[in-house]
């Protein structure tokens, strides 16, 4: 019988987890509260907007907007799921963030608006016909284990629609798609006189366009990214902004060396440079780099922390608006009294209008029994982030909980590839204390590199992670293999960007058109940019090619240097490996 499995969210990473079970012959039911897909990145223009009938362009241009009708343009967050802002532009380039068998369209930009992110998942949803097997309007309120859950591994689900009506259902698996974005940490507790505030005051979540806060007085608490956005939007009309933060941050620009999307520069190489060398040196060499665009001491910004140690903020406009002083950077409050805020180092702001508390979430599972999955502190015991590690069956998995620096979409992908094929019985899980071994010497790594904090409990680097759940699914790209078989695409695998194609050149899951993909991901990354006619003649130079082709080779002979002595004592043999993987036509002629 086909194995039935609930999937729970119907956001990027549901919509994932569908088209997996669909690949693994799983027959997917997924539920969705709201009445659409898209979950975090879709925002809800109010009834009043949508009866106007304005096209989609002129909802994207804010600025269309007279100031009465542009206070329409709100959201009001359901309790229960993600919410973001109008103006929300992602921070990971389009070719990192895409499913990994369905690059996203050449014309597209780089960076995309919270709208054209949901035109691809609905083109997403619609190339592989998903949408069917979704309920919408449906609520999870309780999963729990049946009686014969050790010898079935089968779930309980039991759901409520918008009508009421609530049904029960079994399935053999579950696959849990929330995210961890929808419930808001506000710690008023560590901010005295709060209650004495006389402005208004919310959540980051709560916040939808700036118009209403125009020459008021605004201080946002947090410089995250949320914080770091708002405080931008806001800014361009506020009579003065203040910027809040408790230890500082370090700035990335979305914009990297020649104009290239920063994330593209996120390898194999670097990622083995990181490994390899010094923490505290690697951390120097990239702090230099962003104090080369502005130094961050003198814009107040600088954390006592390393670079890489803590979730670093995504911000192309920051220290403009810091230059030009419509943001201030301030230290953390130390009380409020009435409409005035005082901060750590003195300093008196009066007559304050508005609050912001970008202070990031929690995450819990409220319809799991606490013996199923407990949430403490934002942490939970899973193995890989996925999978509860002391359930008798392997029949539940918790997919998209882990907040890296890069795109979450193809991390839940390759998570819902992995735990599709356990539900199947393709890939068996290790012992329970294996599992808990890895937990353990995760938490504790985590715990020496980043500074404590609610933010850093699910904090992953996106390549390593990538190929950790990549080889337990088998498909982690050989790198040996590659550079002796089609060293075109070893070296992009190498020295380029990691992109998702990567991971469909072998094995389960393998797509004919991965290697094309690969080849072409830069036509993809300048397309929307070819926007007028250039004369100028690209610059091309030998020295890089034989730069990468050596680094090629001494990686190789890094990886395999085990048997470098009998290579070079008889080369035919490393030969005769070679021909193992070449086409049979070539070795033919």
């Amino acid at each position: 019988m086909t194995r039935r499995v609930a999937v729970i969210g119907g956001g990027s990473s549901g919509l994932a987890c569908i088209k997996c079970c669909l690949d693994e012959g799983l027959e997917p039911v997924c539920f969705e509260s709201s009445n659409d897909i898209g979950g975090l990145w879709r925002f809800k223009v109010c009834d009043a907007v949508c009866r106007l009938d304005f096209s989609l362009d002129l909802i994207r241009d804010y600025d269309f907007f007279p100031p009465r009708l542009g206070l329409l343009l709100q959201e009001n967050p359901e309790s229960d799921r993600a919410s973001i802002y109008h103006s929300v532009i992602i921070n990971t380039s389009k070719e990192m963030m895409c499913y990994s068998d369905y690059p996203i369209p050449a014309h597209f930009p780089n960076f995309m608006h919270n709208t054209l992110i949901m035109d691809y998942y609905r083109m997403y949803a619609d190339h592989f016909k998903l949408i069917q097997h979704i309920r919408f309007n449906t609520k999870v309120s309780q999963v729990k284990q049946r009686s014969d859950f050790s010898r079935s591994g089968q779930w309980d689900v039991e759901t409520e629609n918008s009508d009421g009506k609530k049904e029960k259902h079994i399935f053999d698996a579950v696959m849990i798609c929330i995210g961890h974005h929808c419930q808001p940490n506000m710690p008023l507790h560590d901010f005295p006189g709060i209650n004495t505030f006389t402005g208004k005051y919310f959540h980051s979540r709560d916040y939808k366009t700036p118009e209403e806060w125009r020459d008021k007085k605004v201080v946002v608490i947090g410089i995250g990214n949320s914080g770091g956005d708002i405080a931008v939007e806001l800014s361009r009309v506020t009579k003065q902004l203040y910027l809040s933060t408790r230890r500082g941050a370090w700035v990335l620009n979305r914009v990297g060396n020649s104009g290239v999307p920063i994330d593209l520069s996120f390898n194999r190489f670097t990622g083995f440079l990181r490994r390899n060398l010094p923490f505290g040196f690697f951390c120097s060499l990239a702090e230099k780099r962003l104090d080369q665009r502005f130094d961050h001491a003198l814009y107040n910004l600088k954390p006592k922390h390393r670079l890489f140690s803590q979730h670093p903020t995504v911000n192309d406009e920051l220290p403009n608006r810091i230059l030009s002083g419509t943001v201030q950077v301030k230290p953390n409050i130390r009380r409020f009294q009435g409409s005035s805020v005082e901060f750590d180092d003195g300093s008196v702001v009066e007559d304050v209008d508005l609050v912001v508390f970008a202070t990031g979430y929690r995450f819990s599972f409220p319809f799991l029994a606490s013996q199923v999955l407990s949430v403490t502190e934002n942490k939970a015991s899973l193995y890989k982030y996925v999978f509860p590690p002391e359930l008798d069956q392997p029949t539940l998995s918790i997919i998209g909980l882990v907040q890296p620096l890069g795109a979450i979409m193809p991390i839940s992908e390759m998570q819902a590839r992995w735990a599709t094929r356990v539900f199947k019985g393709c890939i068996k899980l290790p012992s329970v204390a294996a599992m808990l071994k890895d937990i353990q010497y995760k938490q504790e790594t985590m715990a020496r590199r980043y500074v404590t904090s609610q933010r850093h409990t699910i904090q992953v680097d996106y390549v390593d992670y990538m190929d950790e759940i990549a080889e337990m699914v088998g498909v982690r790209p050989n790198v040996f293999k590659l550079l002796l078989t089609d060293p075109r695409i070893g070296l992009s695998v190498v020295f380029g960007p990691s992109t998702p194609y990567q991971y469909r050149l072998g094995g389960p899951g393998k797509w004919a058109g991965a290697r094309q993909a690969i080849l072409t991901q830069w036509e993809r990354m300048a397309k929307p940019m070819q926007t007028r006619p250039c004369e100028v003649e690209p610059k091309r130079s030998v020295m890089w090619p034989l730069v990468l082709s050596t680094a090629a080779v001494s990686l190789a002979a890094y990886v395999n240097r085990s048997q470098l002595p009998a290579i070079l004592q008889d080369p035919s043999a490393l030969l005769d490996r070679i021909k193992e993987h070449l086409p049979a036509m070539l070795q033919s002629s």
